[in-house]
């Protein structure tokens, strides 16, 4: 019954033996035809995934595209409303795509930046010379960040950013290294590179013809102070898309950062809604604006001798009180504690504050606790052991406040400054989040007046409503001053040619 056995099975392994060929060839047909289509789909996937002007809806990059429908962008935020845990997925937790493919071009030479402030000051830098790298068809290193501003924070690009991601989801417009190749490395360590700062507020015509042949001709430039050098307006349209690319798409902070973040936010969420203040009330922004309302004599010659410290810091003699007057001071706590009853801001909401420590302490908060209590910070809300990584890092630490910041149910900031700006930009980006833009001129002019007893409290407040009846991060057009850059509004704060504005506007 053995042998019998294996005489069958012989059979049926010559048989196969003898017709493996026809059904080898078959196989091979049906593999290449599988083959051919899932390459020819994976093709056409990444190809539209990669279009410059089809950047993916929310659900595929993590953050809305420029081209979200208005309809899109209020279904997520009602999602959101019913749904904060899932808000905070979408909105930080981007899904996985695959890698767009490489733009090939000729490359003219290597860009190597040095962005300059704090973080969000580096930010709006970092996208405009990603945009101009790609603009004059160079490769572009992974930019190094400021070590030696008033925080001296030591972080490097990839504490902060989430590097990987920068150079590959940049990959079909420009080509970005971490570091130059070893051969032109050795030149920039004899000097052997030229190292300039761009002129503020210039045209993208500048850098194709100041700055393109001095690249041609030294191959490696340098450009050493990088804030504000990419005019706001008068861009093609395809320069200020890309801009809002790199920053709501390329630009994803690293993964311990945004797990933190996120447990910040899950935390708030689960005791209702929450206020981000951005309140800028520490001591060396108090010192350089010579902002002093509300401070004793002491506090006062503490925070000159400290703008007299800084020889970099051009304007020494302030006059405070014509400052204030102008618009030109961030609000005090006390003012501050005035506006947000005057806006009737429910005293009861969670104030999250988004702010190094504040100048005078307790003392100088007291107003403001005791007309809302549920006042929070991150140290606050975390275990020590949680910030550990995080302290002396200044840099790392307002990225925790953006990522709180972007999540919040109303932001309000009581100085435009830079995170300020680029704060309002990004909500405005993700559907025109309630944003409260403080009028400081009108304000201050209120407060006194409210003070002084010649307004009661109710026409305080309903003229402070009426101030801010059209602030609250509405859907707008930038101001344009062609003359004087400066006082125009900052392209990150109200990034227009990427936002769905009414035609009526």
């Amino acid at each position: 019954m053995g042998l019998k056995t294996c005489g069958g099975g012989d059979g049926k392994i010559e048989k196969w033996k003898n017709s493996s060929p026809v059904i080898s060839r078959s196989k091979m047909k049906i593999w290449m035809v599988r083959a051919t289509t899932t390459v020819l789909l994976w093709t056409c996937v990444v190809q539209l995934t990669a279009l410059g002007e089809l950047w993916g809806p929310r659900v595929l990059k993590g953050w809305p595209s420029c081209f979200t429908p208005p309809s899109s962008v209020s279904s997520t935020t009602s999602t959101s409303n019913s749904n904060p845990l899932l808000a905070v997925k979408l909105s930080s937790v981007p899904a996985k795509l695959p890698l767009p493919p490489k733009r090939v071009y000729k490359n003219n030479g290597y860009l190597m930046v040095s962005a300059n402030g704090g973080l969000n000051q580096m930010r709006a830098a970092i996208c405009d010379m990603v945009t101009i790298a790609r603009y004059l068809n160079v490769t572009l290193i992974v930019p190094e960040l400021d070590k030696t501003s008033f925080w001296a924070d030591p972080s490097e690009f990839q504490d902060i950013f989430d590097v990987d991601h920068f150079i590959s989801s940049l990959r079909d417009e420009v080509r970005i290294l971490k570091e130059l190749p070893p051969r032109l490395k050795r030149r920039v360590e004899q000097g052997m590179f030229y190292s300039m700062p761009p002129i503020s507020w210039s045209n993208i015509s500048y850098y194709l013809e100041q700055i393109l042949p001095l690249i041609k001709k030294y191959k490696i430039v340098h450009l050493n102070k990088t804030d504000a050098r990419l005019a706001n307006n008068g861009l093609p349209l395809e320069i200020q898309k890309l801009r809002c690319r790199v920053n709501y798409n390329a630009l994803r902070f690293t993964t311990q950062i945004e797990d933190l973040g996120r447990r910040v936010i899950r935390i708030l969420r689960q005791n209702g809604q929450f206020l981000v203040l951005h309140l800028r009330y520490e001591m060396d922004m108090l010192a350089f604006s010579g902002c002093t309302q509300g401070c004793n004599d002491k506090e006062v010659e503490e925070l000159t001798r400290m703008r007299y410290a800084y020889p970099w810091w051009k304007e020494k003699e302030i006059n405070s009180d014509l400052k204030r007057t102008e618009g030109l001071c961030p609000l005090t706590p006390e003012e501050t504690a005035l506006t947000l009853r005057a806006l009737e801001i429910d005293p009861n909401i969670q104030i999250y504050i988004a702010a190094g420590e504040i100048y005078g302490g307790e003392r100088r908060m007291e107003s403001l606790a005791a007309s809302y209590p549920n006042l929070v910070r991150k140290e606050t809300l975390l275990r020590q052991s949680d910030l550990r990584f995080f302290q002396n890092h200044s840099s790392q630490m307002a990225a925790l406040d953006y990522l709180v910041s972007m999540e919040s149910d109303i932001f309000v900031p009581t100085y435009d400054g830079n995170m300020a700006k680029v704060v309002e930009g990004h909500r405005r980006f993700l559907g025109f989040k309630k944003t409260v833009l403080l009028d400081r001129k009108h304000l201050v002019f209120l407060i006194d007046q409210y003070n002084n007893g010649v307004l009661d409290w109710n026409e305080f407040s309903s003229s402070v409503k009426v101030v801010h009846s059209k602030r609250m991060g509405n859907p707008t057009r930038r101001v344009v001053i062609s003359d004087r850059p400066k006082e125009e509004d900052f392209f990150y704060a109200n990034p227009e040619e990427c936002l769905q504005l009414p035609d009526s506007m």
